[in-house]
């Protein structure tokens, strides 16, 4: 087999591969028909300090060996898995001026895949490159054309480039093709004469062409305009997009032999180099994280460019044949391997230098047996090295090992005090494990068994009986959600506060977490007022008191009679908890514990004392697979004569799980009738028997289930509260409402707001109350301050000039009361002391201030009490 003299070398992943053509002997009267195209894998070894090779591999083409060449060939992504292989493109000569390109890609077993085939008229020769896809650019007659895998036909893009200097990826853009044009000057640029060299810089210019998205880029997001003209390669480092804005960093070499460097399209620094005609530029990333930048010349010389706060050349080789960048001895940095000419051995890679300018340097034809020593030194300190990641990796797992033993203990910790819990609530000896059980030392002596209280001691609280605070405990079952309730005797309604429920579960379960997460909602439980829910009888929220009667007196007990306001009929507190159902369902059987929190007011004429927060075992509930399958807590709301009957605790159930949303209801025009015709109508709504001031939706869909309630304040405005199970169906009932009202009608959200926020605008609605007195009464003051000034300025006759307003002391007492004038004086003192104190008594002030002064006042009183109504209502 005789190698030809074509030779490509291409790096990849620290290999070197070397392509070559070759074909039989030619043998007489046989028509040589077939050439290889071998590959040699090459790989340096650190022990001989040689390239030997790995692997080989070869590819047949049909054809005539005199017409085959290699064109080119690059490190490339394969776009159907996105890894990068080496892909080589070759040129097929036939008749008739037809040339035809094969593109091929090396596999990682050495099998070449044959990409894709093209044919043209004519011979690529310039600006030809590869990227990713495979994909093939090249530049002819002014015009840029490529073809990929994915088209395999040859497409021409629309511009116009005498020159290509880059091609690579963008961030957001992918494939680019930085390029050399005529300017494309303005009308007035173009008619205004330009001396010869305005003309040789304004006349070309760079541009930037996405080739996938087929758009163009402005040249100034890579560098200034007037150095389009004399760039001949450009090497991108850096590009990302920051606000819809490029930002780069580049390094281009001129035909004035210069090396620039730009930074987001400006010029940061530049190097004179040492050779002429340069024609490419590469970087490197070196072990000590310094950026070289490897600039090869027409004539074969290649200088390395070091970037340290300014450019400056490094080093510097003459005879190159190859410059490849790759981590060539796998020390996970990057060097140059130079690959120099030499005429007197037939070797491939007899003569070669490996370097990154710093401690890694490797010659061919070089003894290393003086750097043995060295080498042992390396060797060891290789060792110490890994003996302290191994140290550092001990000590880690060591904290891990503390780490995971500090939760288990909290774990243990939690269910101990749930554990705890549940005895406490129901009057059982809670025994602790020993310390020993636990795997913890004893900071003193356990006893087994604790001495008992002594005669006459009371018994701690725990262990003592818990009062009747509970008259019943249901669970209910209503959709994805299970809602647990109690409801509180009556005799207790208005002793406790901040009543909530906790469910616990058994100690038989085995679940991490025994308390099960649910939300609380208290519900008072206060019968209707009529049995007419649309009945136009409710009037405005009946207030606590009357502040303010300006109109003259007036009967409360006929303004509000005793019938319709509520009060004195019958009721209790419900206090449910919502959780979720699907969780405890996975153990087909759960048993949980309900636990009542509150806190018990002090009582009546006992003010100091505080209120005392109390846990009260209500009793347990079960809950199973088969009985939900059977219905056995579900909710039961059926039509019945005109009501819907069902269960108190039914229709607590689905409040507990509903959303509530208030709206007001205002017509300027017409009264608000069609209302309850559409909540008997299109709603199908019938009144709660339980609790008949709310409406049970029965329409069939979405809506069904749903709660409402219609309290109208005069016939021209009203209240609608609807108790939803999501957002979904209460735009599904506004959009039903809408249909039915009027256009002049406003209907209007109020935002209720639960109890914290409540008892927040409380609070600020009673210091509002607070300062509004306040000020009102430091009105009267100033008010009568100003006219007491003046009546005292008119009578000031006080003998006693400018002292008549200070204090007097004992010995100037004594010394006027010793002569008859000094007695005089002293008596018409304290005539005038005793008429200006009942002057400051009978003060007066205008009709307009008591009257804003009034106004201001019923108003922060007013406020205060309608938020104590919300309040009530929540």
């Amino acid at each position: 087999m005789l190698l030809s003299e074509q030779e490509q070398f291409l790096s990849y992943n620290g290999e070197v591969l070397i392509f070559q053509l070759s074909h039989p002997k030619h043998v007489e009267g046989v028509a040589d028909k077939t050439v290889d195209l071998c590959v040699r894998r090459m790989t340096f070894n650190r022990d001989t300090k040689l390239f030997v090779q790995k692997s080989s591999g070869a590819f047949s083409v049909h054809g005539s060996p005199l017409k085959m060449e290699i064109i080119c060939c690059s490190c490339t992504t394969d776009s159907r898995t996105g890894i990068i292989l080496p892909c080589i493109l070759m040129k097929k000569r036939k008749r008739n001026n037809v040339v035809k390109y094969l593109l091929l890609l090396l596999h990682s077993s050495n099998q070449f895949e044959q990409s894709f085939q093209f044919k043209l008229d004519y011979e690529l020769k310039e600006d030809i490159n590869l990227f990713g896809g495979p994909s093939v650019l090249w530049r002819h007659a002014s015009k840029l054309f490529y073809i990929s895998a994915s088209t395999c036909t040859v497409l021409s893009a629309p511009v116009q480039l005498s020159s290509v200097v880059w091609t690579g990826e963008i961030e957001e853009e992918g494939p680019v093709v930085l390029g050399i044009r005529t300017a494309c000057l303005t009308e007035s640029e173009a008619e205004a004469e330009f001396s010869t060299s305005d003309r040789a810089i304004w006349g070309s210019e760079l541009f930037g062409y996405a080739v996938r998205a087929q758009k163009m880029l402005p040249g100034t997001c890579f560098m200034p305009h007037a150095y389009g003209r004399v760039v001949s390669s450009v090497c991108v480092c850096k590009s990302e997009t920051l606000r819809k804005q490029l930002r780069t960093s580049l390094v281009a070499i001129t035909h004035k032999n210069q090396l620039i460097w730009f930074q987001d399209g400006l010029p940061r620094g530049v190097c004179e180099l040492p050779y002429e005609d340069p024609y490419s530029v590469k970087a490197a990333v070196t072990s000590s994280s310094d950026v070289l930048f490897i600039v090869s010349f027409a004539s074969g010389n290649v200088c390395a460019v070091q970037k340290r706060g300014s450019l400056q050349v490094a080093s510097k080789w003459q005879d190159v044949k190859c410059v490849l960048v790759d981590d060539f001895i796998g020390s996970g940095s990057e060097q140059l391997l130079l690959l120099f000419r030499d005429d007197s051995s037939a070797e491939v890679l007899s003569t070669f230098t490996i370097t990154d300018l710093g401690a890694v340097s490797y010659a061919s034809g070089k003894n290393y047996k003086h750097n043995v020593a060295a080498a042992e030194g390396l060797q060891e300190n290789g060792l110490l090295t890994v003996q302290a990641l191994q140290t550092r990796l001990q000590a880690g797992c060591t904290a891990v090992r503390e780490l995971q033993y500090h939760l288990g203990l909290k774990k243990r910790v939690i269910l101990q005090s749930c554990k705890a819990l549940n005895d406490l609530v129901e009057g059982r000896t809670h025994v602790l494990p020993t310390a020993k059980e636990e795997g913890l030392a004893p900071l003193w002596d356990e006893v087994e068994n604790p001495p008992s209280p002594p005669l006459g001691q009371e018994t701690p609280v725990a262990q003592q009986a818990p009062e009747r605070l509970v008259e019943s405990l249901w669970q209910r079952v209503v959709g994805d959600s299970l809602v647990v309730g109690v409801q509180l005797a009556e005799a207790f309604h208005l002793s406790l506060s901040g009543a909530s429920l906790s469910l616990v579960l058994d100690q038989d379960s085995s679940l991490a977490a025994p308390v099960i997460k649910c939300r609380n909602k208290v519900t008072k439980l206060d019968r209707a007022c009529s049995a007419l829910p649309l009945s136009p009888c409710h009037i405005e929220p009946p207030a606590k008191k009357m502040k303010l009667d300006l109109c003259g007196n007036r009967n409360l007990k006929k303004e509000f009679p005793q019938g319709c306001s509520g009060a004195g009929l019958a009721a209790g507190r419900a206090v449910t908890a919502v959780t979720s159902l699907s969780p405890l369902l996975a153990f087909h059987r759960v048993c949980c514990a309900v636990l009542l929190h509150a806190k018990r007011k002090a009582p009546h004429g006992d003010s100091l004392q505080e209120s005392k927060e109390i846990s009260v075992f209500c009793g347990k509930i079960a809950l199973s697979l088969e009985d939900i399958s059977n219905g056995k807590h579900s909710v039961k709301l059926l039509r019945d004569n005109g009501y819907c009957t069902g269960s108190m605790e039914d229709v607590l159930a689905v409040l507990a799980v509903s959303a509530r949303f208030s709206f007001q209801v205002v017509s300027a025009a017409c009264t608000l009738t069609p209302i309850a015709s559409w909540l008997l109508g299109d709603m199908e709504c019938t009144p709660l028997k339980e609790c008949t001031d709310k409406l049970f939706c029965h329409k069939a869909g979405n809506v069904y289930g749903t709660i409402l309630s219609w309290t109208l304040k005069n016939p021209l405005e009203g209240v609608l509260t609807l108790f939803c199970r999501n957002l979904t169906v209460l735009f599904q009932c506004l959009h039903s409402l809408r249909r039915v009202l009027p256009a002049s009608c406003d209907v209007k959200l109020l935002r209720s707001g639960s109890k914290d926020a409540l008892s927040e605008q409380l609070a600020l609605a009673l210091e509002k109350e607070m300062l509004t007195s306040r000020s009102a009464f430091f009105s009267v003051l100033t008010s009568g301050s100003s006219f007491f000034s003046k009546e005292s300025k008119a009578e000031s006759t006080s003998p006693w000039g400018d002292e008549s307003d200070e204090e007097i002391s004992a010995a100037a007492v004594a010394s006027l009361l010793e002569s008859k004038e000094g007695v005089e004086q002293f008596r018409k003192k304290l005539q005038s002391e005793r008429d200006k104190s009942e002057l400051s008594m009978a003060q007066t002030m205008t009709a307009a201030l008591y009257q804003e002064m009034t106004w201001k006042t019923a108003e922060a009183q007013l406020s205060s009490d309608m938020v104590v109504w919300r309040l009530s209502k929540a």
